[in-house]
Order: structure tokens, then sequence, then C-alpha cells
């Protein structure tokens, strides 16, 4: 008997998560919150800062799994709230086409995304908040950069994994380029 199952439905414990990232893409949703004035236009965005396993210190989106069973935009309200806190009020669009589709490798360099842990098929979003964001779960701050700064060779450096070429592809599909 395992001790730390996870009674949630649609979660795998961690040895089954295991065995399935070993054999089968996993389907992810990732999210760029922004922030846009009243014309629409993207004022900022939102990075949150994290603490890796490795004590390193990284930014990173809004990001997690679709369980089984669970609708993409379901997953993507959850991943919203676990990383934003309940109060964020995230607008998912009507239409759930994403930016891009990110294809994550546990092998370095298959493409600009890389995830030692897994073959990963990312949704990514751009998803306006006009709420109160405070982080929650493994996140120790947001932070808000103009798009100019979010492009900034600083800022993308401290993007593991790919998730800065991300970032200016959600950049440029809003008409952000630097």
């Amino acid at each position: 008997m395992s001790d730390m199952t996870e009674t949630t439905p649609g979660w795998l414990t961690a040895d089954e998560l295991g065995t399935a990232r070993a054999r089968m893409p996993i389907l992810y949703v990732e999210a760029v919150p922004v922030r846009v004035d009243d014309s629409g236009e993207v004022t900022s965005i939102g990075l949150l800062l994290r603490i890796g396993a490795e004590g390193t210190i990284s930014r990173t989106l809004v990001s997690g799994r679709v369980m089984y069973h669970e609708r993409v935009r379901d997953a993507l309200l959850r991943h919203l709230e676990k990383d934003l806190g309940p109060v964020a009020l995230p607008r998912v669009p009507a239409s759930l086409q994403p930016f891009t589709v990110a294809e994550y490798f546990p092998t370095a360099g298959v493409t600009a995304f890389h995830d030692p842990r897994q073959h990963a098929v990312s949704l990514a979003y751009i998803v306006p908040v006009t709420g109160d964001c405070r982080p929650r779960q493994d996140a120790l701050d947001l932070v808000w950069f103009s798009p100019q700064e979010a492009a900034s060779p600083a800022v993308q450096n401290e993007m593991p994994g790919g998730r800065g070429t991300l970032l200016k592809q959600a950049l440029a599909h809003i008409g952000h380029t630097y």
C-alpha cells in the first residue's frame, strides 16, 4: 500500500505519473497573465518567481497538467487560481484556441522547449487578469513587467526550459516584437 496516495479523482500517484511520463506525452496548459488597459492593449505581463529543487531562483508562467476527464478550460482556470490566488479574476477567452502549442522534450535541443522529466505538449494562452494576484503553492511572488521589460535578455535568461521563448511568442502574438 502506498503511503502517499492522492485521492483526488484523475490524479496519478507519484509512481504512476513517473511511469506515464516515461511512456507518453503529458498534456499541459500554460498561461501568460496580463493586465490590459481600457482599449485592450497589454500593459503588463505577470511572471511568477519560484525556487527550483536545486535552490535556483527562476521566473516562469502559470502552468500545469490537464487531468483525466477535465476540460482544458477548467484546467486553465484551476492552474490560474492555484498560482495567482482565488481573486485574480482571470478572463479566459471564449475561444480556447491557444496562441501556440509548445512541445517539451526530455532531450535538450529537439525544440526550443526542454523538460528533463518528460515529453509534454502544452497549450499556451494569454489570459487577462483584473483582480488581486497573490501567488500560492510554490510561487514566491508575481512580478509585473512592461512588455518591453519582459522581452529583455535579463528577464529571458531567468526563464529556464524555453519559457523565455514561449513568452517572446506571446509578446509577438499581441503585437510586441523587440
